[in-house]
Protein backbone atom coordinates (compact mmCIF):
# COMPACT_ATOMS: atom_id res chain seq x y z
CA UNK A 1 0.00 0.00 0.00
CA UNK A 2 1.04 3.43 -0.61
CA UNK A 3 -0.09 6.94 0.90
CA UNK A 4 0.27 9.66 -0.85
CA UNK A 5 -0.88 13.19 -1.98
CA UNK A 6 -3.71 12.99 -4.63
CA UNK A 7 -3.16 14.57 -7.61
CA UNK A 8 -5.79 16.27 -10.56
CA UNK A 9 -5.91 12.86 -12.77
CA UNK A 10 -7.36 10.95 -9.49
CA UNK A 11 -9.76 13.80 -8.71
CA UNK A 12 -12.54 11.15 -10.54
CA UNK A 13 -11.80 8.27 -8.25
CA UNK A 14 -11.61 10.09 -5.34
CA UNK A 15 -15.57 11.73 -6.30
CA UNK A 16 -16.59 8.29 -7.61
CA UNK A 17 -15.75 6.75 -4.04
CA UNK A 18 -17.82 9.86 -2.12
CA UNK A 19 -19.99 9.05 -4.00
CA UNK A 20 -20.67 5.34 -3.81
CA UNK A 21 -23.12 5.27 -0.56
CA UNK A 22 -26.29 6.50 0.02
CA UNK A 23 -25.27 9.83 1.52
CA UNK A 24 -23.03 10.77 -1.45
CA UNK A 25 -25.44 9.70 -3.85
CA UNK A 26 -27.72 12.28 -3.09
CA UNK A 27 -24.99 15.25 -2.92
CA UNK A 28 -22.18 14.72 -5.12
CA UNK A 29 -22.67 14.81 -8.94
CA UNK A 30 -20.48 12.37 -9.93
CA UNK A 31 -20.85 11.65 -14.21
CA UNK A 32 -17.84 11.33 -17.35
CA UNK A 33 -17.12 14.14 -17.81
CA UNK A 34 -16.65 15.46 -14.24
CA UNK A 35 -17.82 18.84 -13.81
CA UNK A 36 -15.43 21.59 -12.99
CA UNK A 37 -16.22 22.29 -9.50
CA UNK A 38 -14.79 19.29 -8.27
CA UNK A 39 -11.72 20.29 -10.36
CA UNK A 40 -11.35 24.03 -9.34
CA UNK A 41 -11.81 22.84 -5.69
CA UNK A 42 -8.98 20.23 -5.79
CA UNK A 43 -6.64 23.16 -6.92
CA UNK A 44 -7.68 25.02 -4.44
CA UNK A 45 -6.79 22.79 -2.14
CA UNK A 46 -3.86 21.19 -3.73
CA UNK A 47 -2.69 25.07 -3.30
CA UNK A 48 -3.39 25.57 0.45
CA UNK A 49 -0.27 24.10 2.50
CA UNK A 50 -2.85 23.40 5.74
CA UNK A 51 -4.52 21.10 3.66
CA UNK A 52 -3.69 17.67 2.54
CA UNK A 53 -5.81 15.44 0.10
CA UNK A 54 -4.80 11.91 0.41
CA UNK A 55 -5.34 8.66 -1.48
CA UNK A 56 -4.07 5.07 -0.50
CA UNK A 57 -2.98 2.91 -3.55
CA UNK A 58 -2.85 -1.05 -3.96
CA UNK A 59 0.60 -2.51 -5.04
CA UNK A 60 -0.99 -2.40 -8.72
CA UNK A 61 -1.47 1.85 -8.39
CA UNK A 62 -5.42 1.59 -8.25
CA UNK A 63 -6.86 4.31 -5.69
CA UNK A 64 -8.53 2.40 -3.05
CA UNK A 65 -9.21 5.03 -0.49
CA UNK A 66 -9.29 8.65 0.41
CA UNK A 67 -9.49 11.00 2.99
CA UNK A 68 -9.09 15.11 3.35
CA UNK A 69 -6.96 16.30 6.43
CA UNK A 70 -7.35 19.91 7.31
CA UNK A 71 -5.10 21.35 9.47
CA UNK A 72 -6.77 24.55 11.70
CA UNK A 73 -4.60 27.42 13.53
CA UNK A 74 -6.72 28.82 16.20
CA UNK A 75 -6.03 31.05 19.59
CA UNK A 76 -7.14 28.56 22.12
CA UNK A 77 -4.99 26.66 23.04
CA UNK A 78 -2.19 28.82 23.09
CA UNK A 79 -2.57 29.28 19.26
CA UNK A 80 -2.78 25.23 18.88
CA UNK A 81 -3.28 23.09 15.21
CA UNK A 82 -6.49 21.04 15.34
CA UNK A 83 -6.11 18.04 12.46
CA UNK A 84 -9.71 17.67 10.83
CA UNK A 85 -10.63 14.33 8.93
CA UNK A 86 -12.68 14.95 6.46
CA UNK A 87 -14.31 12.70 3.26
CA UNK A 88 -12.98 9.46 4.52
CA UNK A 89 -14.16 6.94 2.14
CA UNK A 90 -12.61 3.07 1.08
CA UNK A 91 -13.24 1.76 -2.24
CA UNK A 92 -16.44 -0.75 -1.56
CA UNK A 93 -14.43 -3.63 -3.01
CA UNK A 94 -11.97 -3.11 -0.14
CA UNK A 95 -13.78 -2.42 2.92
CA UNK A 96 -13.66 -4.79 6.19
CA UNK A 97 -10.00 -5.56 5.28
CA UNK A 98 -8.02 -3.04 7.86
CA UNK A 99 -7.47 -0.28 5.34
CA UNK A 100 -9.26 2.20 7.47
CA UNK A 101 -6.97 1.62 10.64
CA UNK A 102 -3.67 2.03 8.74
CA UNK A 103 -5.08 5.00 6.82
CA UNK A 104 -6.21 6.39 10.13
CA UNK A 105 -3.15 5.65 11.90
CA UNK A 106 -1.31 7.72 9.33
CA UNK A 107 -3.29 10.53 9.54
CA UNK A 108 -3.44 10.51 13.07
CA UNK A 109 0.91 10.30 13.17
CA UNK A 110 0.55 13.30 10.06
CA UNK A 111 -0.97 15.11 12.72
CA UNK A 112 1.45 14.70 15.62
CA UNK A 113 4.38 15.78 12.86
CA UNK A 114 2.32 18.86 12.08
CA UNK A 115 2.30 19.72 15.58
CA UNK A 116 -1.39 19.13 16.33
CA UNK A 117 -2.70 18.70 19.57
CA UNK A 118 -6.06 16.81 18.73
CA UNK A 119 -7.10 14.99 15.60
CA UNK A 120 -11.22 15.57 15.09
CA UNK A 121 -13.74 14.81 12.53
CA UNK A 122 -17.41 14.31 12.08
CA UNK A 123 -19.51 11.65 11.38
CA UNK A 124 -22.98 11.56 9.95
CA UNK A 125 -25.55 9.82 12.59
CA UNK A 126 -27.07 8.01 9.93
CA UNK A 127 -23.36 5.94 9.90
CA UNK A 128 -23.57 3.74 12.76
CA UNK A 129 -20.76 1.13 11.17
CA UNK A 130 -18.58 4.78 11.02
CA UNK A 131 -19.12 5.98 14.54
CA UNK A 132 -18.55 2.09 16.25
CA UNK A 133 -15.28 2.56 13.50
CA UNK A 134 -14.66 5.35 15.18
CA UNK A 135 -14.68 4.98 18.44
CA UNK A 136 -12.60 1.57 18.20
CA UNK A 137 -10.02 3.11 17.08
CA UNK A 138 -9.82 5.79 20.40
CA UNK A 139 -12.28 8.48 19.10
CA UNK A 140 -14.57 9.95 21.75
CA UNK A 141 -18.05 11.82 21.04
CA UNK A 142 -16.98 14.76 24.04
CA UNK A 143 -18.92 17.40 22.15
CA UNK A 144 -21.98 18.06 20.44
CA UNK A 145 -22.02 19.20 16.48
CA UNK A 146 -24.25 21.45 14.79
CA UNK A 147 -24.48 22.00 11.19
CA UNK A 148 -26.33 25.03 9.43
CA UNK A 149 -26.37 24.23 5.63
CA UNK A 150 -26.63 27.34 3.74
CA UNK A 151 -28.00 25.79 0.28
Amino acid sequence: MTIRKALKKDVPFIVEMIADDELGRLRENYKDPLPKEYYNAFENIAADSNEELMVMENDKGKIIATLQLSFIRYLTYQGGIRAQIEAVRIHNEHRGKGLGKIFFEWAINRAKIRGAHVVQLTTDKKRPKALRFYEKLGFKASHEGMKLHLS
